[in-house]
């Protein structure tokens, strides 16, 4: 799916730079901070800010088209990929990567919470991934 046909799904208006801001999450699968889009952006959109680089992440997220992670406590990242996922963060290269989603977690949300409505679970595990497990 298109990057503006994708946001009009999640009823966001389109303009050139949340296009290219939502191309760019869809494109690198990476789980971007703002910084990153920022800086691989601004050469094409000399317009373009932080602030609004934030606010448009910040939409995004609101209206449910992307996901803001908070696995690395220095840096909110960003993903373009709503499916249902979980993250892991590596302690020594610090690359976030997706990884299947355990259906065990999804019962949660049918257990009494007490007056609780869950909207949101996140599953973050941390550790080390192969390509740095392999290097010793």
């Amino acid at each position: 799916m298109k990057s503006y046909d994708y946001l009009i799904s999640y009823n966001i208006k389109p303009s050139v730079q949340r296009i290219a801001i939502m191309d760019y999450l869809l494109a690198h699968k990476t789980h971007p901070s703002i910084d990153e889009i920022y800086l691989a952006l601004c050469k094409d959109i000399p317009t373009l800010s932080k602030t609004t680089v934030y606010n448009t992440l910040k939409l995004f997220v609101e209206h449910g088209a992307a996901l803001m992670l908070t696995i690395d406590e220095k840096n909110a990242c960003f993903d373009g990929d709503t499916s249902l996922h979980a993250h892991f963060l590596c302690k020594k290269c610090g690359k976030i990567f997706d990884l299947p989603y355990s259906n065990k977690v999804k019962q949660v949300e049918q257990i009494d919470m007490n007056g609780f409505k869950v909207d949101e679970i996140h599953q973050y595990y941390k550790g080390i991934c192969p390509a740095c497990a392999k290097e010793g």
